[in-house]
């Protein structure tokens, strides 16, 4: 099978997973949430485009790779006055209230993407991540890129053995492949056909704790 790799390296990044208002968490590695709307922006694919959404992201494979590095990256928080952030009940707030959101400082990853049934042609997804329709980001508007998204397509048999093709060759590994020797984490970050934000449940396998982690 033929996988598109792709390079994820910035000064901040933020793949949001469970959130409140007032509270903007990441995760430690890009959520397929994240790497949909990341794709979909390269397409071109409008945020109403619900059908075109689903398509994405039901033929997309995923593995990324926390890559070992010198360098230890961090999390850092930083601060927002928000007006009219949603009540439990859905209803906007009368006042401002202040939102902590958090950033994963120097991380780099690696990531490789396969289709499967899929609507979308490889050839179209690799063209568009070398020349996207919007400008990629690495989760959030205030996170840009230091390079390219575009790294190389690679024949492999599996995501792992894709990942492993490129440098540094090192670090945490999570999957929607199932791996020799891997833990099972259970993350909710599959994106739903809906207008609002909602999402599924998801396991990944990850193998290569004790790696590269940040803290």
């Amino acid at each position: 099978m033929k996988y598109l790799i792709l390079k994820l390296q910035g000064g901040l990044q933020a793949w949001g997973t469970h959130t409140y208002e007032d509270y903007r968490p990441t995760n430690l590695f890009p959520t397929r949430s994240g790497v949909v709307g990341l794709l979909g922006a390269c397409l071109g694919i409008e945020r109403q485009d619900i059908k075109s959404r689903q398509c994405l992201n039901e033929g997309l494979l995923i593995a990324v790779r926390a890559d070992d590095q010198q360098w230890r990256p961090q999390i850092i928080t930083d601060y927002h006055t928000i007006l009219e952030a949603r009540k439990v009940n859905g209803k906007a707030r009368d006042n401002a209230i202040l939102s902590s959101r958090e950033y994963i400082c120097d991380a780099q990853f690696t990531v490789a993407i396969g289709l499967e049934n899929c609507e979308i042609k490889f050839g179209e997804l690799a063209e568009a991540v070398r020349y996207p329709f919007y400008t990629p980001v690495l989760g959030r508007k205030s996170c840009p890129l230091y390079r390219p998204l575009y790294e190389a397509e690679i024949t492999a048999g599996a995501l792992v053995e894709a990942l492993n093709q490129v440098a540094p060759g090192r670090g945490v590994i999570y999957s929607d492949e199932p791996m020799d020797g891997a833990s099972i984490l259970t993350i909710r970050d599959v994106p739903l056909p809906s207008k609002v934000r909602e999402f599924a449940k998801r396991k990944v396998y990850v193998l290569g704790l004790g790696g590269a982690n940040v803290s």
